[in-house]
């Protein structure tokens, strides 16, 4: 069973395993969320959100959500995500897309999302509900 916990105050414990795990595969997402979030650059703070997953009580994911920036109808950005490989295949990254999608939905009637740093992300995404995009700061859109 997949656990979904947002992340406050500080990261999840056990979230050097995902730095690692994630460096291991060259994914440079966590190391940009630990940067950021420890320089007080993103910290994912309302209308936005972190969300942890555990599987048995282990850290298995994370991924977050925040305001869109820039002009046009407001929107909120899918931001991120990065499941652990011996958690893949279980439910955890729809577990956490869901939490993300639910928490931007309720601040704006658009998500966006960058795809196209990982070959499985894209398909992902649009299994999600997802469009592609022709814009280039987003991959994929899904609208209320």
């Amino acid at each position: 069973m997949v656990n979904i916990a947002r992340v406050v105050e500080t990261l999840p414990d056990e979230f050097e395993v995902i730095l690692a795990d994630a460096a291991s595969e060259g994914v440079r997402n966590m190391a940009l969320l630990a940067r950021q979030w420890a320089s007080g650059e993103q910290r994912f703070e309302e209308p936005g959100a972190l969300f942890a997953a555990r599987v048995g009580g282990a850290l298995a994911g994370v991924g977050g959500v925040s305001p869109e920036t820039g002009p046009g109808e407001p929107a909120m950005r899918m931001r991120r995500l990065y499941v652990r490989p011996d958690f893949r295949r279980m439910g955890v990254a729809r577990a956490l897309a869901g939490a993300m999608m639910q928490q931007g939905f309720q601040a704006a009637p658009r998500l966006t999302v960058n795809a196209a740093a990982s070959v499985a992300a894209g398909p992902f995404w649009a299994a999600m509900g997802f469009e592609p995009s022709d814009r280039r700061d987003a991959t994929h859109i899904a609208r209320l």
